[in-house]
């Protein structure tokens, strides 16, 4: 009896030790730790293990719920991003990693019925895709849309055929596909003149097609996808478009950007917002041009950027070199006999030719060939004129000129009369790109556009108080004028309307002449009578810097053309300041410059 007992004791001390190690498992999961036997030997130590893992591995589903609650789902926002993400990676041929973004966020970047059809129109099976658009009508808002996306694909499909040299399955897809959908008759008879080619290459290019493979048919792909719903298939290069747009919308929004750059993504960074210094800008005075000994009245850069014409009070034109590289002036010729002064100068569109204006009590006009320095024609109708202004034609054979006494002419290189206008008193002309428009302000503060050839006027732009002078934007769209008593004012000549009107400068009855300038006439600058140079941007009101050193009124202002980090003024203290960026990089506040920190308007 006693081994029996002996053993029955072992056994029932062997269960009440899995027992409580089972138990004080469950209370150290559910609670507080507690007190509990040693287990007797290493196998019931294993059975210990054994039953802590399984009580660790049965809590495993509630920690697993818990991390799914914590999983946030997804905004509208958040999905568009993973799609935009997905697409540049399909763009860039990793298209294991897109399948892999997907399934991790839960994603579609496209319907399965745009992904069948991608890949049919890819690999060229048309039938199929044509099948295809009958499941995508469902998912457009435009099912006309189908008809124009069915003829660019039997376009490839008869394409294709003429390419292999299947005509007669080409001139099948023509009569019996392409015709019955009554859709751009005018595309296919043009198309129908491509079975006259005689070989491949002659295809191409008077289809203007890159020929039969993935290329054609991306590009294929890129004009379907315009007609489907963004929720279906994205817009082709969607991110790329959206990147793009954000660059040209920070430069668009940079005050001192005043440099062409790449358009494309390439030439950026895309991990710093885009931002030009005020150093870059034309702020500080580089060059003071003194030649002039007395008020300087005119300043005018050529056509080419390549030269600078100023003229003065002292009777004198000074034509000036520009050096392109050090943008350093230096003097090339002086023209001299301008008895009254010189207060308008007007380049020829080839630069070959300067015409020269005295103020209101000069009847005469000089018109210098600038190579040689000789004067072509000394141009005086009566004595009773009064030539202040002038303007060439397009063409470069006419100008027209005039003045307050109530002269407009226009004349040829010799000065010979071709055409008046009587009554008309001229206080500013120019000659728009038509060739045939001549734009004047008068004496009743106003422009008009005369037309010489049908001698039709009409009113352009109408101010409150008398227009001194303007100029216009290059395109023609835009004109700027210096309006006595009120400063600068921008008008749009097509719709006829005031934009803007330009705060800071003091403008009385003298006349200013101001311009635009800088990359793609972003820019817009004036002289003052507080002795000033202001530049604003052209989309905003508060000027961004104002330019100091002048000690006495600045009468005129130019942007050259071709340099837009040159710029130069014309003042009354007989100096002309050429301005430019500052030399050194780390100066703060270079002379001449008073920088303001605005916010641009719209």
């Amino acid at each position: 009896l006693g081994p029996s007992f002996t053993a029955a004791d072992s056994l029932q001390a062997c269960l009440q030790s899995r027992y409580a190690s089972a138990h004080s498992s469950l209370k150290a999961a559910s609670g507080p730790p507690s007190h509990h036997h040693r287990a007797p030997n290493n196998n019931n130590n294993s059975s210990n293990n054994s039953n802590s893992n399984s009580t660790s591995t049965s809590t495993s589903p509630t920690e697993s719920s818990t991390g799914l609650k914590k999983k946030k789902r997804l905004s509208k926002c958040e999905e568009d991003v993973i799609r935009l993400i997905g697409q540049h990676l399909h763009d860039l041929g990793l298209n294991q990693t897109v399948d892999l973004l997907m399934q991790e966020s839960g994603c579609r970047l496209e319907h399965p019925s745009a992904t069948k059809f991608r890949s049919h129109v890819i690999e060229g099976e048309w039938d199929k895709a044509e099948s295809d658009l009958n499941e995508l009508k469902t998912l457009m808002h435009s099912p006309s849309a189908i008809q124009r996306m069915k003829f660019l694909l039997l376009q490839q499909k008869y394409l294709e055929y003429l390419e292999d040299g299947k005509v007669l399955e080409a001139l099948q897809v023509l009569r019996a596909e392409l015709t019955p959908l009554k859709y751009n008759t005018e595309r296919i008879h043009v198309l129908s003149g491509y079975l006259m080619c005689s070989h491949a290459e002659d295809l191409r290019a008077k289809a203007e097609w890159e020929g039969k493979g993935t290329a054609s048919r991306t590009k294929l792909l890129d004009k379907l996808q315009t007609y489907l719903p963004p929720s279906v298939m994205l817009p082709p290069h969607r991110l790329q478009t959206l990147l793009k747009q954000a660059v040209e919308l920070q430069r668009e929004r940079c005050l001192y950007h005043n440099t062409k750059v790449d358009s494309g993504l390439d030439s950026v960074s895309l991990l710093l917002d885009h931002t030009c210094s005020r150093k870059q800008f034309p702020c500080y005075t580089q060059q003071i041009l003194t030649e002039h000994c007395n008020e300087v009245w005119f300043c005018k850069f050529s056509n080419d950027g390549t030269k600078l014409a100023t003229g003065s009070k002292d009777t004198t034109v000074i034509v000036w070199q520009v050096d392109m590289d050090t943008h350093q002036l230096k003097l090339m010729k002086t023209l001299e006999g301008h008895a009254y002064g010189v207060s308008y100068l007007a380049w020829s569109p080839d630069d070959a030719y300067l015409i020269a204006c005295g103020p209101d009590d000069c009847s005469e006009l000089w018109l210098w060939n600038v190579q040689t320095g000789e004067l072509r024609t000394k141009m005086s109708q009566s004595h009773e004129d009064s030539l202040t202004s002038v303007a060439w034609n397009p063409d470069g054979k006419r100008f027209v000129t005039g003045g307050q006494r109530g002269q407009f002419y226009q004349c040829d290189l010799d000065g010979n009369l071709l055409d008046s206008w009587e009554g008309v008193r001229v206080q500013c002309l120019w000659c728009l790109r038509d060739g045939r428009t001549v734009l004047a302000s008068d004496t009743h503060q106003r422009i008009r556009g005369y037309n010489f050839e049908d001698l039709t006027d009409r009113n352009i732009v109408q101010e409150d108080h008398p227009i001194m002078s303007f100029t216009v934007s290059k395109n023609g769209r835009l004109a700027l004028l210096n309006v006595a008593t009120q400063g600068v004012h921008l008008w749009d000549l097509q719709d006829r309307v005031l934009v803007r009107k330009y705060q800071g400068v003091t403008q009385g009855f003298y006349t200013i002449h101001s311009c635009f300038g800088g990359h793609n006439e972003d820019f817009i600058a004036s002289g003052s009578e507080d002795h000033k140079v202001y530049i604003w941007h052209r989309r905003s009101e508060l000027p961004i810097a104002e330019l100091t050193g002048h000690t006495r009124t600045v009468n005129c202002v130019s942007w050259n053309p071709v340099l837009p980090g040159l710029l130069a003024s014309a003042s009354d203290d007989g100096t002309v300041r050429i301005w430019g960026p500052a030399p050194f990089l780390d100066v703060q506040d270079a002379e001449g410059i008073t920088g303001m920190n605005m916010n641009r308007g719209v």
